[in-house]
Formats: structure tokens, sequence, C-alpha cells
């Protein structure tokens, strides 16, 4: 069916079947190139987030890829109304709509480059490493990824004891942490932004953090700590810098989300060929930077894809 982007974008429904909360979708959204080629994107959203960056598919498609994003289970397209926004228990409960539309993608493609940004390239790593050796992927890229918290090492180890003591007899309980406002305001066309978006899907105050999921995204970031093995060329991107978003701070050129320097420092262990980009003046989603900085994104993928994608 129609997307809600409109002309030239279709949306599929994945169905999962149920969990402890009901029936569970996720959504697949596509956008064809002009003319029919070999590869094609899947991309990954981040937390409070879901796909609506059109300029980044325009990206993809003016250079021959047919483009694709996964509205995750829980996440905007996807989000049921008996459903607790973005929640899960694991990590691996998003891979079965990875699997999905990778099996999708694949029927008419031979090169595949998974795209993640956030929580979403946190998700890729882990699965472009499970499924090494089976030439499903091709390359991968990151985009900010989420592989720390960005806390000082008490406030991280308290939370996520806090977070572990509470999974199993309250998976649903709300923590005491908050996303800051000015990351949505500083991309918002209605604030200091140039960006059109659902903000009831992507609100300025995000969702609440709930246990089971930071107890989760824990659990996968130390698996990256631990050093994965992902057997095809990764490509990260991260800010030149992180600030904190505090009052009379600048947000508008860098990282407000994560600490970069975690992203940095992990990302050597994602496997044996790992191409690391720093973009100074870039915002958390870095394309969704101002527009010199996010053309120097866009060269920047443009080379590497180049040089390492199969033609």
């Amino acid at each position: 069916m129609d997307d809600i982007l409109g002309m030239g974008y279709e949306a599929t429904a994945l169905p999962l079947g149920e969990d402890a909360e009901g029936e569970v979708v996720a959504t697949l959204v596509r956008r064809r190139a002009p003319e029919p080629g070999r590869g094609a994107v899947l991309y990954v959203h981040g937390f409070v987030d879901y796909f609506f960056q059109k300029h980044l598919a325009d990206f993809y498609v003016e250079r021959g890829f047919d483009f694709y994003a996964l509205d995750l289970r829980k996440y905007g397209r996807s989000l049921l109304p008996h459903q607790t926004p973005n929640f899960i228990d694991s990590l691996t409960d998003y891979y079965p709509e990875l699997d999905e539309a990778v099996r999708i993608i694949r029927a008419d493609h031979d090169v595949l480059l998974l795209n993640g940004h956030s929580t979403g390239g946190l998700i890729a790593a882990l699965w472009a490493d499970r499924v090494k050796g089976q030439g499903l992927v091709q390359g991968v890229f990151l985009n900010s990824p989420f592989f720390d918290l960005n806390e000082s090492a008490f406030m991280r180890a308290a939370g996520v004891a806090l977070a572990r003591s509470l999974a199993r007899p309250r998976p649903l309980a709300k923590l005491p942490a908050a996303l800051s406002q000015r990351y949505v305001h500083s991309i918002h066309r209605d604030h200091e932004g140039e960006w059109e978006f659902d903000l009831v899907w992507k609100p300025a105050a995000g969702f609440p953090v709930r246990a089971a999921w930071l107890a989760a995204i824990r659990r996968g970031q130390r698996r990256v700590h631990g050093g994965l093995g992902i057997d095809v060329p990764v490509l990260v991107m991260a800010s030149a810098k992180t600030v904190k978003p505090k009052a009379g701070v600048d947000v508008t050129a860098a990282d407000i989300v994560l600490d970069v320097e975690h992203i940095a420092r992990w990302s050597s262990g994602l496997g044996p060929h790992v191409t690391l980009v720093r973009i100074d003046g870039g915002l958390h989603d870095l394309v969704l930077s101002a527009e010199p900085v996010r053309k120097r994104v866009f060269a920047e993928l443009d080379r590497w894809t180049t040089a390492y994608l199969p033609t």
C-alpha cells in the first residue's frame, strides 16, 4: 500500500505473531530506484524514532540502490494501540523482522547494504554478526551507533544495576532517566531545525526508559564491547564531538545524545575491516545535520560504497 511519505513510497506490514501485549507487526517501507539494479539498502532507525528521512532515500536511489526502511515493532508505523512504545526485553526480539525484511529484499537483489542509526546501529551490528558467513549482506553502515551509555562510569553502573534488578519482576518499570527535548528541538522545523516528522511517533520528550529495555540494551552493548566478527566492510560515522544539552550550550553542531568517544572506542572491535569517519559539526543523526555537514556525510558514504560494495 502507499506509504505516509507519499509518491514513490510503499509500506508493507510484516506480521510477527504475538507477544505478552498481543499482536506484533513491523513495517517495511520501499522506494525503488528509477533503473532496476542489483543493489539495495535496508535502513534501521534509532530509539524513539521511525523512518522519515526522505533525503537519505534520495541519496541511495540516485545511485541505483532500491531503498528499504524497517519500522521495528512498537515504533512509528508499527506501533499498535495496545502496545508499550519501543518496548522489548531482548534485542533478539528484533531478529525476526530483520530476517523477514532481508528475505524479501534478497529475493530481488544480490547486494545489500545494512544501514543502522543509533539503537538501530547497535541492533544492525549484532544481527550482522549473527548472520556472518551467510552472504546476506555485503556491507554495513552505522550512523552514530548506540555502543555505550552516555553517563559517567558510576551512573552507568548504578542505572544498569537498577534496570537488572527490576527487569524480571517489573519489566515495564520506568527508570529515572529522560531524554533531553533539545535534540528533537534542534532538528524539528517548528524549533531550531529544518525537518518535518511526526511528534507523536518521535516526541520531543521521548518515551519512558523501561527497566527490561535498558537491561537488554546493556547486554547488547557488552557483546559489542567483547568484540564481534562482522565479515563484511563496516563504515562507522560519528560526530567530532559531544556536548551536554545544558542551558546556553550550542547543540546544533554536536552529538548531544551519545558520547562519540565511546563510538570510536568500540567500533574497532566490530570486525577485521572497519572504517571510522568523524564528522565536524555533525548532529546525533548525522544525515539531519546542517546542509554543509550532511553534504560531507553523503560524500564520505558515496566514496565508501563505491570503494567497497560490489557493483
